[in-house]
Formats: C-alpha cells, structure tokens, sequence
C-alpha cells in the first residue's frame, strides 16, 4: 500500500474517539506522523532532546534497565531524568525512553511506524567532547534497536516502507546540533556510516561555521567552510535540518544545497514572530529548493503571547554555558531546570492555532512544503488538544474539517517528508558519481573568513 494512503470513509470514521488512544504519558517524543491508513499511522519520530538520560544498561534481556537521576542532582548524560521503571520491549510492549521524552505504545497501538532517534548535542559541549556526547547515544540507540524485536533498523525512505510493512517500528537517527562533528567533515561521513541520516546545523549557539537562530537581524550566515558541510552531506544523501538557525544560515544553506531542505520542528513566524520560526521570505525559498517545514508545536512557537514570553530563551541557554565554562554537564542541567519553569508560566496555545500555522505555510510555501513536527521531548507545557502524540489524529481530523482534501492530508502528515528523503538519496546517488569526498579543512577555508 502506498504510504500516506486514506481509504475512503467519512472523516468522522477515520478519527473517531478510538483512534486517538494512544499512550497516557503527556511526556512524548517528538514526532512526525505518517497516515499509512484509517486504522494505522506511519510516523517518523524525532525522539526528542536527551533521550539517553539515565540509560545505564541495556542488559541481556529486552528490558531497558534504567535508572534516572531526578532532576536537580543528575549525575550523567546531561544533567535531566525522570524516574523510570523497566519496561520489557516486545509485541504488545512498550518502550521506556529516559529525560522525559515519554513511552509509546507498539505500532499498532501507538500509531507510530518510524522513529528518528535525536542524538542530541547541547551547545554547552562546543570544544569539550560534542563528538562523544553524540557517539554514545548514538551506541545506545543502535544497541536498543539490536534488542528489540519491535523496532527495525532503517538508513532509508524504503527502509521506513519495508520495516512499517513487517509490522516493526523504523528507527533512525539524527543529530541535533553541529557542534557533534567537531569541525570535521571526516566526522561528518563517519557519523553517515553509523546511520545519521539528518543533521541540524546549530542548536543554541552557533558553531564555529554555522549561525544559530538570533534575534539580531545581523546573525551570522555560513562560512565557507559551513556551505562545505552542507555540500558534504548533499554528497553523503544525509538531510540538512535548518531548525535552530539564523535567518541568514537559512538562506545560505538553500542556495548552496543541491537537495531539498528540511525544517524538522520549526513554525511560522508571521504568526509567532520567534527567531526559531521561518520567516515568509524564507519560506518562498523553501518551495523553490523542495525542502519541507514541519510545524512546530512548543508554545513559545505558536502563538504571538507565547512568543514574547519565550523571547530571551536562547539567550539565556547561552548564558548558563558562559556561566560554566568548564562544566557543560552543569551548564545544560541548571539551564533545564530553568527553562521548564519558565514553560509553566508560558500560554499553551491550540491545535487550532497550530493547524493555523500548517495554513499560513500552505498559502506561502505551497502543500507540497508543509508537515507534522513537534517538540514534544523535553516540554511540560503543550497546547490544548495535542497534549502527547495520540492527539495528532485529532490535528488532521481538524485539516480535514478546514476543507483540506484526502490527498492533500497525505501530503501534510508524511508524504512530503518521503519525497524529501528519496530526493536527498537521489541526489546523493548523482552527486557521487563525480564528486570524491571533501578534504577541506575548516583552518583552510575560514582561515581570512568574514561573518555575513
């Protein structure tokens, strides 16, 4: 069956009550749902920040043995966990992932078909061992794959297709934050060989190549040595995620990539006016290259209210980095425990707000360039009615009653991501055949670099 399918039945039939039960824990991973059919969704997961928190042993058997510091003294990973109970993986089970990024159900029960698994990087560990901070999650996610008999190894978009059709969960992986490679492009192919198959440029803070998201309207852009990033993993097939950047890295990263792009959780600024949000100028970029932007559902990212209230949150990530320079573990534990605070105090927003932002980019970018994102890993504040991921049926139900046709859902909820995918490995496999692997070296490029 073609993924993204809808058999034909009233939209009251397909997101009847039933079909939103999906797990009771509002702590859920970031998600980027695919309607397969009207009993059934294939959803690619972007298990959202620090999901390794707290995993101490996989052990022998299919059960995650893990104990989780609470969060005000964690002691590993980087510095958030939630208590945890083992939980047996197996058919009719469930999965246990730590730092509150929440359980799901199997794939028949969650909903889910696919998972990308985020390696996530804090900025506080730029110079002081990033590539290890991702290596290790990758390890555990690779291990926890191996062991479970409902989840399923996937690199590509036929992959995701292949495992959802054998009734297993498709697991992949992305980096969250470029600081994992170090400056080096050698790193940026390894990272390929063990499976990354996205790459978000920057989080809170900029690399030494890439700006983060800003609201100075003069944040810096790609060095040369950053568009060689961005051609490199063009060359490898691995997506490049534009969510966490400046304005200016957006623009130079579409005009350098010969593949299309990819917002993985990131909204609409002209609804909520938030440097983490893609501007409409941006957005007409975005048709233009293929890429995809997946709707973010963080409050600070929906409304204009929240917007405000979340105005110095990056700023303030970088502050607790300064304040503990030689303590990164530290930095992004103190900056945690202040920034869920803060979240509680924040306005949730709606779905019906965040189905705005899925029109606002249609009207701009077009149906092809929208999709289902999240934010679901490390919040504790979500809008009403799309408080975990068993609500989003109940976001596309809400697309359908706005006159969204049947096709045109297929699109919004998983098809654009696909052809995203199979475009970057088309690229990749042209790419390939005339061009060899990089040896630039950032000390060579930037070396009498200027910023934008």
């Amino acid at each position: 069956m073609e993924v993204g399918s809808l058999r034909q039945k009233s939209a009251a039939n397909r997101f009847h009550d039933g079909f939103g039960k999906c797990v009771g824990n509002s702590q859920q991973p970031q998600v980027l749902l695919f309607l397969q059919n009207s009993q059934r969704l294939l959803g690619i997961i972007r298990c959202g920040d620090r999901f390794n928190e707290g995993f101490r042993d996989l052990g022998r058997s299919l059960s995650i043995n893990c104990t989780v510091e609470r969060q005000h003294t964690a002691k590993r990973g980087h510095g958030i966990g939630f208590e945890c109970k083992p939980i047996t993986l197996g058919q009719g089970g469930a999965l246990s992932a730590a730092a509150g990024v929440g359980m799901f159900e199997d794939g028949q029960r969650g909903l889910i078909g696919g998972e990308f698994w985020s390696a996530y990087v804090p900025a506080s560990f730029i110079d002081k061992g990033a590539a290890t901070v991702a290596l290790e999650q990758i390890d555990v996610i690779k291990r926890m794959v191996a062991k479970s008999p409902s989840l399923g190894w996937s690199t590509t978009a036929a992959d995701i297709v292949r495992v959802h059709d054998q009734g297993k969960i498709a697991s992949l992986i992305g980096i969250e934050g470029g600081y994992a490679i170090e400056n080096s492009l050698a790193n940026l192919r390894l990272f390929y060989e063990l499976g990354v198959r996205y790459m978000t440029l920057t989080h809170g803070s900029d690399t030494a190549w890439a700006g983060a998201a800003n609201p100075d309207p003069k944040a810096r852009g790609l060095t040369p040595f950053g568009k060689e990033v961005v051609r490199e993993m063009n060359r490898l097939g691995m997506m490049v995620d534009l969510s966490h950047v400046s304005d200016q890295t957006m623009v130079d990263a579409i005009n350098v990539s010969e593949a299309p792009v990819l917002f993985s959780h990131s909204s609409a600024r002209a609804i909520a006016d938030h440097p983490r949000n893609v501007p409409d100028e941006v957005l007409k970029l975005v048709a233009k290259n293929g890429g995809v932007v997946m709707v973010n559902i963080f409050p600070g990212f929906v409304t204009q209210t929240a917007a405000k209230q979340a105005a110095g949150f990056l700023e303030k990530e970088r502050e607790y980095s300064a304040k503990y320079p030689d303590d990164p573990r530290r930095a992004s534990a103190e900056y945690l425990v202040w920034l869920d605070k803060a979240m509680t105090e924040m306005e949730p927003g709606t779905l019906a707000q965040v189905a705005d932002h899925i029109d606002h980019i249609v009207k701009v970018s077009g149906i092809d360039h929208v999709g289902y994102g999240a934010d679901f890993g490390s919040l504790s504040n979500h809008p009403k009615g799309l408080e975990d991921v068993s609500r989003y049926p109940y976001l596309t139900a809400e697309l359908l009653r706005r006159g969204y046709t049947d096709e045109q859902v297929k699109k919004i909820i998983g098809g654009n991501v696909l052809r995203v995918m199979r475009q970057v490995e088309e690229a990749s496999a042209r790419i390939r055949r005339t061009r060899e692997p990089s040896a630039a070296r950032i000390e060579d490029l930037d070396k009498k670099m200027e910023w934008h």
